[in-house]
């Protein structure tokens, strides 16, 4: 049947509404699609998206145990490190002293080597002025007998001669002394 043979029955058919055989057959194929879909696809898609939503949840989980591990870890570094600082403070407040120290002890041994090497040099020079002065006691000794000998016209050479002549001059030397008076 066609739209214009319906038309000249006098029975006016909807366009949009398709014939109820139509509609039968239709409600038929889709409840034998719906059912396939609902046997065959349905369970695949349900299995599909729980082991998604499963993976998203273990995802989830995992991640926040990771953030949980991490932040752990973070804690433990952190107080690693507050420790650490610590420890090197506390290394450089020993170096500090034990430095303070040897400066110190370096301070009192060149201290006590400077007074040993001053000691030893005064010792050297009471040591050079006694031999010196001995020397000279000898030379003006021998200048002064020599130069009395010339003076007195005789040689002073002996030992008894030396003290006589000595006495004699000193003796001499005074009677002067008295007479200037």
């Amino acid at each position: 049947m066609n739209a214009l043979q319906l038309a000249s029955e006098g029975e006016i058919q909807n366009p949009l509404l398709p014939a109820i055989p139509e509609i039968v057959i239709g409600l038929i194929a889709f409840a034998i699609v719906f059912g396939f879909l609902a046997k065959k696809l349905l369970p695949n898609i349900n299995k599909v998206l729980e082991e998604r939503r499963e993976a998203i949840e273990g995802g989830i989980e995992k991640a926040d145990a990771a953030q949980t591990e991490a932040q752990s870890v973070l804690e433990q570094y952190k107080a690693q490190l507050a420790e650490a600082r610590h420890e090197a403070a506390r290394l450089r407040q020993e170096a500090q002293e034990q430095g303070a120290v040897i400066i110190q002890e370096m301070r009192a041994e060149g201290q006590r080597q400077r007074e040993e090497i001053i000691a030893a040099g005064h010792a050297q020079i009471e040591a050079d002025r006694k031999a010196a002065a001995s020397a000279l006691r000898q030379d003006v000794g021998t200048l002064a007998t020599a130069l009395a000998g010339k003076l007195v016209g005789e040689s002073l050479e002996d030992h008894a001669r030396q003290s006589g002549t000595v006495d004699r001059f000193l003796d001499e030397l005074e009677a002067k002394a008295e007479a200037v008076r």
